[in-house]
């Protein structure tokens, strides 16, 4: 059995059941989707997605990121795009995603640094980049851990370690690098977006965020364009109608306690502002999510709602 067949095989077999499936490790899930889906507003945590049988496509402003068996994606910050999945119950979509782990990547980069050799690039807040040999056999070492109870607990943690060297040290890792030592404009930017994630059910305007990167309004906006493709206050709008439509699924709450709780002061434009993002009314949205996933929410923000 080649190297591809044998890693659908176990994906097969760790991922059962339709959307995330717990792994033995933290930040590790596994996902499986039956069918296609279309265009789904997403909100990726950073993390590391590597799919193992059929498709995703994301899309970002004008830019269109593939990842499929032959390419993987990593997202260094939050990212709001649109997302399309081509799967069947034939050949569903299996994936592994990884919750990108920062002292992990740190330590590593950290020792990455008496390799001066490694070539520059600048960050990205999101980007795919195809999958080499080296990789695949990576995943392939992990995915064989992952089966059996006593290798996941004590060579799992190693291998997660391997996968984050080769990306790291890949095609692609110095905009991994870049982005994740959060140096520059980047750097300050990421800031923002953290303070967008953490006090999203706040009053924040773009001032306040400006001050939060230490920019003058037009630079940030400038910059936060660059880094997410999209302006502040509607990165923050993003943000809290996701958290809004998790809130809901995972707590059974009504939309008018959701608009609440993620800063809304009204629910009108709550309602409005989550039909044109999801194309559904607050309530038949989450109705359609729960006959779509037959499944609880995930436990981080991820694929769906937030992810990985």
């Amino acid at each position: 059995m080649g190297r591809a067949a044998r890693i659908i095989e176990l994906m097969g077999s760790l991922a059962p059941v339709e959307g995330y499936n717990l792994s033995p490790l933290d930040d590790v899930r596994f996902l499986r989707s039956n069918r296609p889906l279309h265009r789904v507003p997403v909100l990726y945590d950073p993390g590391i997605v590597m799919v193992c049988q059929g498709r995703k496509r994301g899309y970002l402003g004008d830019a269109v990121y593939v990842y499929d068996a032959q390419h993987y994606l990593v997202v260094s910050v939050p990212v709001p795009f649109t997302m399309e999945t081509d799967a069947s119950e034939e050949e569903p979509m299996l994936a592994v995603y990884l919750r990108l782990d920062f002292t992990l990547a740190a330590e590593l980069m950290l020792l990455l640094d008496a390799f001066p050799d490694l070539p520059d690039a600048k960050p990205r807040g999101m980007y795919s980049s195809p999958m080499d040999d080296k990789l695949s056999e990576s995943l392939l070492r992990f995915l064989e851990a992952m089966h059996e109870p006593m290798d996941a607990q004590l060579l799992g943690p190693t291998l997660v370690r391997e996968i984050y060297y080769r990306i790291l040290t890949g095609e692609q890792g110095g905009s991994m690098r870049a982005a994740l030592n959060r140096q520059g404009q980047f750097g300050k930017v990421a800031r923002a977006i953290r303070k967008i994630h953490e006090c999203y059910h706040q009053h924040l305007d773009v001032e306040a965020l400006a001050r939060e990167a230490m920019m003058s309004v037009p630079s940030f906006h400038a910059h936060f364009r660059t880094v997410t493709d999209t302006s502040p206050m509607q990165y923050l709008k993003s943000t809290r109608l996701h958290q809004a439509r998790l809130l809901m699924l995972r707590n059974d709450i009504s939309a008018a306690t959701a608009c609440i709780k993620v800063g809304y002061e009204s629910a009108s434009q709550f309602s409005r502002e989550f039909k044109r993002l999801f194309g559904r009314a607050p309530q038949e949205e989450i109705q359609w999510m729960k006959r779509t996933y037959a499944l609880p929410a995930p436990t981080s923000a991820s694929i769906y709602v937030s992810s990985h």
